[in-house]
């Protein structure tokens, strides 16, 4: 199925499906704590999300210390904001993909099955951290920029004007 078919398709049926659910909900418990379950579900995956992004976080520097590819930590880091972003969206059916997503398990088992479709390209010449070596065509150096009439002048970004005598 061509991509822009499918994202036509979600983005028909997401919020019919949204309206739907809204509409039982609201039916079964009323106005008044349908909006506060989605208010709550918003601030409770807010924080689970960050706690989940530090653990992340802190994992994908600790394999990058040890030169390795972060590629597991990046994919767990995707699936986080994807979940932030459905969680913060107003909603019953994008709250539970959200939340589902939080779930390190189901993260595995997606991971699992993508897994063989993600790439991974990295220079030759890349150091742990993400920093390239030092090149030689690097020189450092000071200058002082010296007018026809040889008086001194301020190095750029300090005023170009006459030197004060």
């Amino acid at each position: 199925m061509p991509l822009g078919l499918l994202l036509l398709i979600l983005f028909i049926a997401v919020p019919l499906v949204e309206i739907a659910l809204f509409i039982q909900i609201g039916g079964w418990i009323g106005l008044w704590p349908t909006l506060a379950a989605v208010v709550v579900t918003a601030v409770v995956g807010s924080a689970v999300i960050r706690h989940q992004g530090f653990t992340v976080a802190h994992r994908a520097r600790e394999r990058l210390a040890t030169g390795a590819v972060p590629m597991r930590e990046g994919f767990d880091g995707l699936c986080l904001v994807v979940a932030g972003l459905l969680m913060i969206t107003p909603g019953f059916f994008t709250d539970a993909v959200g939340g589902l997503l939080l779930l390190p398990p189901v993260r595995t088992l997606v991971y699992a099955r993508v897994r063989d479709r993600i790439h991974v390209v990295m220079p030759d010449d890349t150091r742990p951290g993400g920093r390239p070596p030092p090149s030689d065509d690097v020189v450092d150096a000071d200058y002082e920029v010296i007018d026809e009439n040889g008086d001194e002048m301020p190095p750029p970004g300090r005023g170009w004007g006459p030197p004060e005598r």
